[in-house]
């Protein structure tokens, strides 16, 4: 076999054969192509050694029905691990301050509400944040005011005086 065309002329004549083992293996006919197609990359990305060996198909056989039991193991002990959890808990809907945050928040240009998102709920400081957006702080502090200026207006909420000046 030529090494450049080796692995592409084992593929064509190999795929068929394997998948179908894999389908016979397994019972599913997506778990099977999934599993034949990563036994085929391992296979290609270790060519130069697997193209050597007396019957390559096999080797690709074992590889992807080993992926097979993995998968199934996986699959197994999840149902081990909910039998022995119960489900999650349930999510809780947000709250509606939340809800009116979230809303406020995307009126805001992209600038502001990026800095007041990465200050207040990233607990990153000015610097940090002038840093991270590539702008000076300075730039950094203007848009927290004028972002919380902007959301207090809308949650029409009304901050004391030392607040409102900072």
């Amino acid at each position: 076999m030529d090494p450049d065309s080796g692995f592409e002329e084992f593929y064509r004549n190999s795929r068929q054969r394997v998948v179908t083992v894999l389908y016979a293996l397994g019972g599913d006919r997506n778990e099977a192509q999934d599993a034949a197609q990563e036994a085929y990359a391992r296979a290609w990305q270790r060519w130069s050694q697997v193209g050597t060996y007396d019957d390559p198909e096999a080797w690709v056989r074992t590889v992807g029905h080993r992926l097979l039991v993995n998968r199934w193991r996986k699959v197994r002990n999840s149902v081990v691990a909910y039998r022995r959890h119960g489900p999650p808990p349930p999510v809780r809907p947000p709250s509606e301050n939340t809800v009116a945050l979230v809303t406020a928040l995307r009126q805001l240009s992209a600038d502001q509400r990026q800095a007041i998102v990465l200050y207040h709920l990233a607990d990153l400081s000015v610097a940090e944040i002038a840093a991270q957006i590539g702008v000076p702080s300075g730039t950094v502090k203007a848009r927290l005011a004028r972002g919380r200026k902007a959301l207090a207006a809308l949650l029409d909420v009304n901050f004391p005086e030392e607040v409102r000046n900072a």
